[in-house]
């Protein structure tokens, strides 16, 4: 039986076989890239170059923004150069970085959000503790243990997984290297540390998941409680850009994770996988800037700067 040694590139899971529909899903992912560089790029702009933004909302906002650059661009461009080059090709340590980094980014994206709900907690329940428990060091330590868990993460992952030996061939049944469809190709008896770090990985999940919950709980009872209709209006549009990218985030995981065996097929993977890979980073900017007036009229106010500059060119 072949070895990891032995196993020089691994081919993945195209979107689709005849050259027309091939050249139609690059233009179509390289559209939905376009859009998150665009989007994503200007969120970053706007928050490094508006000193209104400089406020820990935007700081981890900008982390976000950063995360989703990186998570949608490990695994698009390969995905649109196959299909423009009508290849399924992707080499042994190509893969291996697509799971480090994926895990990495898509990791240290969910520790973000986690810490935004913390955020969003202390401004609405604990406003006049607010500068003390969020202050500029305290929103440092806790984006670095977020990157930092990320990459931890990622890397025992990803050392787990290029350890094994490779029983099963070197066919991907995805459009990227992840690592259910990895382990599909090692021998079983030596897949038990991963399992065990799976395992672990869904515990810490399962407790960010919670922490997001409770805090969601006790800002909606907060905000309840507000005497002023116009003061809860201006909470909920704080916290309902964040509820809907956690709840965009993790009901696509879930349902590429989780879903029955019964149903589960190459093809029905191949169309969620995108889901929570692809359509997050693309969409939280616009999730964003639409209920987020400050950050819309900081982004147009860059827009008519830059284009007043290349009228002045």
């Amino acid at each position: 039986m072949p070895n990891s040694s032995s196993v020089n590139e691994f081919l993945l899971l195209a979107f689709a076989d005849t050259r027309e529909l091939q050249l139609l899903h690059f233009a179509l992912f390289l559209g939905i890239y376009l859009a998150a560089l665009l989007g994503n790029g200007l969120i970053l702009t706007a928050i490094a170059c508006d000193h209104r933004l400089h406020t820990p909302m935007y700081f981890f906002l900008l982390n976000l923004a950063l995360l989703d650059l990186g998570c949608i661009s490990t695994t698009l461009p390969k995905a649109m150069a196959n299909a423009l080059w009508d290849t399924r090709a992707i080499s042994y340590q190509g893969c291996a970085a697509q799971v480090l980094f994926f895990v990495f980014f898509f990791g240290s994206e969910y520790s973000i959000l986690t810490v935004m709900a913390y955020d969003r907690y202390v401004a609405i329940c604990k406003p006049l503790h607010y500068g003390s428990l969020v202050g500029s060091r305290a929103c440092a330590q806790m984006a670095a243990a977020a990157w930092g868990s990320g990459f931890l993460n990622a890397v025992l992952h990803t050392a787990n997984i290029f350890s094994l030996p490779f029983c099963q061939g070197n066919a991907v049944d995805q459009f990227f290297c992840e690592i259910p469809h990895i382990l599909k190709l090692s021998c079983s008896d030596a897949s038990l540390r991963e399992v065990w770090a799976l395992v672990f990985s869904i515990f810490l999940a399962f407790g960010c998941f919670v922490f997001i919950v409770v805090s969601y709980v006790q800002i909606f009872r907060a905000v309840l409680r507000m005497p002023s209709v116009q003061g809860q209006h201006k909470a909920f549009s704080t916290c309902l850009p964040h509820l809907a990218i956690v709840s965009l985030m993790v009901s696509t995981a879930m349902f590429a994770y989780l879903k029955p065996p019964s149903i589960s097929s190459p093809s029905l993977d191949l169309v969620v996988s995108p889901l929570y890979s692809i359509v997050p980073p693309a969409a939280n900017p616009l999730i964003y800037s639409m209920r987020n007036w400050e950050l819309r009229d900081s982004i147009r106010t860059l827009l008519e700067y830059t284009h007043l500059q290349q009228i002045h060119l």
